[in-house]
């Protein structure tokens, strides 16, 4: 290898650290303060580089954010895909799975989900990335409450399903209950009541 490649090599290993420690810098801080209250200079100082270098390779927040959420989606505890339903052919199962794994998904999200409202109305990218979150969120409810052979979920079940499977929910029943789990347990059994009390609607 030549000195000129072995120089260019290091070059892009130091950026290449540079950067992560920048984004890994402001996923620490946004969960502790927020990304409004959150500096480049703040930034700086957690990941021991310059102001300046944060700018050169984020110049606002909503270059970082994509970044962010990226690190902190890859790093969590359960995918949120049609793998849940693996060998789960029955509705009860599928949305038990599901209320478990969107309710372990609420827990681990929790430190930077309570900035999102806030968050969310100065960053357009935060903006985008919960609109997608929250369209998938739709899809995969959908998938659950159509095991193979059934018709697709109506509207209105679909809504009660995302009412109680949103983040409120699992907060409000985690805290009484104490435990994710056992929250997830009773949302999915209020799923499964609603589904009942529909089909026998006359």
């Amino acid at each position: 290898m030549s000195p000129r490649a072995y120089d260019k090599r290091l070059r892009q290993a130091a950026s290449e650290e540079a950067r992560r420690r920048i984004v890994e810098a402001t996923v620490a801080l946004h969960a502790e303060r927020g990304a409004r209250a959150t500096s480049h200079a703040m930034i700086a100082e957690r990941a021991g580089v310059s102001t300046p270098t944060v700018y050169k390779y984020f110049p606002t927040v909503n270059h970082l954010i994509p970044a962010c959420t990226g690190l902190v989606a890859g790093r969590a505890p359960v995918a949120l895909d049609e793998t849940l339903f693996e060998g789960k052919d029955g509705l009860a199962d599928r949305v038990r799975a599901l209320a478990s794994a969107i309710f372990r998904l609420h827990e681990y999200f929790a430190p930077w989900m309570r900035w999102t409202s806030a968050d969310a109305a100065a960053f357009p990218e935060l903006r985008d990335y919960l609109k997608r979150v929250q369209d998938h969120h739709i899809a995969i409810i959908r998938l659950a409450l159509t095991p193979k052979g059934s018709t697709a979920p109506s509207e209105s079940l679909v809504n009660f399903a995302r009412i109680l499977l949103d983040a409120p929910s699992w907060r409000t029943l985690a805290e009484s209950t104490h435990s994710t789990d056992r929250a997830a347990r009773m949302a999915a059994d209020a799923i499964l009541s609603i589904v009942r009390h529909l089909r026998e609607k006359p």
